[in-house]
């Protein structure tokens, strides 16, 4: 016979490995090359300010980068930024069917009045534009303040992606405040070992893996809704070790390599036979205990709030130099 079941879903010997892993997993786009999207039919995108940064310097999208330059030639470089965000996000919203992920300023991982601003903004930009905030999902890092920031935005009717994510302990206070979904990162969590210890890893032992398995796990376990998007991934490897998780965010290079392969995919990540996990204290005073005692986890979380915060400036720069030009 040509087609095997696998669970629920049929393996057709002439289907890919992406459009295996789609029948488990929502897939989403991790880039802001809306073009490269086209290729892939993802359902949803996220995008964040190292990824626009690299859009907005190939030539296909200067255009876009000008018009929104000149169009708010006047107003404060932050206030570009978010227009610009927002267009690329319209743009994105025309090829995806689902949701696009908008980062909010990383300079704000601290300061829960001010990602609560920043957010609003973002979702009334938005809505100005005829785009309903039930597509759109609000990128925070996972620091305490941010956590604090997306609990209200969910109550407010606008969802939230905590990003930067290392740990467990982040994950249930993510969890605990209810947002829509969670984005563990594998390869910088992979790459922090690999560096520390020496070793390379298998799937089945690599610890970015590991950490999402053991996060879908707790979620499951304890019956919170919020959905886990593994992301940042290194190799297909560690993405076909965690089929099954709800969504994977995936780099144009890595669809790429799952289209073009045709070995059989299996799903990993199932409810249902899961290792059991102790319940975590959800106070402040655990949370900061349990990141500071995990160097992994605290370094990756600050380094990543740096780079994003230091490619926003960037922007900053580049849209500045182009309005003198203009």
């Amino acid at each position: 016979m040509r087609n095997k079941f696998w669970g629920n879903c049929v393996y057709d010997s002439g289907m890919n490995q992406l459009d295996q892993l789609k029948q488990f997993s929502t897939v989403v786009a991790d880039t802001g090359d809306f073009q490269l999207m086209r290729a892939y039919q993802p359902q949803d995108a996220t995008t964040n300010p190292s990824l626009i940064l690299k859009a907005v310097q190939k030539p296909e999208y200067l255009g876009l980068l000008e018009r929104t330059v000149r169009d708010y030639r006047d107003a404060p470089v932050t206030e570009v930024i978010d227009q610009l965000l927002i267009r690329f996000g319209i743009e994105i919203l025309n090829i995806v069917p689902g949701r696009v992920s908008t980062e909010t300023d990383a300079r704000l991982s601290f300061d829960t009045a001010a990602t609560l601003e920043k957010a609003r903004h973002l979702i009334q930009l938005y809505e100005r534009a005829g785009i309903a905030r039930e597509r759109i999902l609000i990128k925070i890092a996972s620091t305490w303040e941010g956590i604090r920031a997306a609990e209200i935005l969910q109550q407010e009717g606008i969802c939230c992606n905590l990003t930067l994510l290392f740990s467990l302990p982040q994950a249930a206070a993510c969890a605990e405040a209810r947002v829509q979904l969670v984005s563990p990162f594998v390869g910088r969590i992979y790459d922090w070992y690999k560096k520390s210890t020496g070793q390379d890893y298998t799937a089945d032992n690599d610890p970015g893996v590991l950490s999402v398995r053991r996060i879908y796990g707790y979620y499951k376990q304890y019956g919170y809704k919020t959905e886990v998007m593994g992301a940042s991934f290194r190799n297909t490897g560690q993405i076909l070790a965690l089929a099954g998780c709800d969504l994977l965010t995936i780099s144009p290079e890595l669809l790429q390599k799952l289209q073009d392969s045709k070995e059989v995919l299996e799903r990993q990540l199932v409810p249902d036979n899961l290792q059991p996990i102790d319940r975590l204290d959800g106070t402040e005073k655990s949370f900061r205990y349990l990141l500071n005692d995990d160097a992994m986890a605290t370094e990756k979380l600050a380094e990543g709030i740096r780079l994003f915060a230091k490619d926003t400036v960037t922007l900053e720069q580049v849209i500045e130099s182009l309005r003198q030009k203009l």
